[in-house]
């Protein structure tokens, strides 16, 4: 697979697995193939209703809510996900 058909397959995975937390603003960050695995690690971006902020404000344009972001981790040869995890961004 290409990397458009592995950020896709992330995308709905991601989508799929959190459908309770009804996620919006979904977006790739980063997108990079791991040689030695044989893996597609996909960085997506997202908000969730708790990352509204809420106060006077917001209905005027207030502060953006905040955004999440996981790697979700994809075999090439099966297209098979084998992990979501958080991205850490404090490294």
């Amino acid at each position: 697979m290409d990397a458009k058909e592995a950020a896709r397959l992330a995308k709905k995975y991601l989508t799929e697995l959190f459908a309770d937390e009804e996620v919006f603003n979904l977006g790739l960050e980063e997108i990079s193939f791991d040689d030695r695995n044989g893996a597609w690690n996909i960085t997506l971006g997202f908000s969730r209703e708790w990352n509204v902020p809420r106060n006077i404000l917001s209905p005027l344009g207030g502060p953006s809510p905040s955004r999440d972001y996981r790697i979700v981790t994809i075999r090439d040869s099966d297209q098979k996900v084998l992990a979501v995890k958080i991205r850490d961004l404090a490294a």
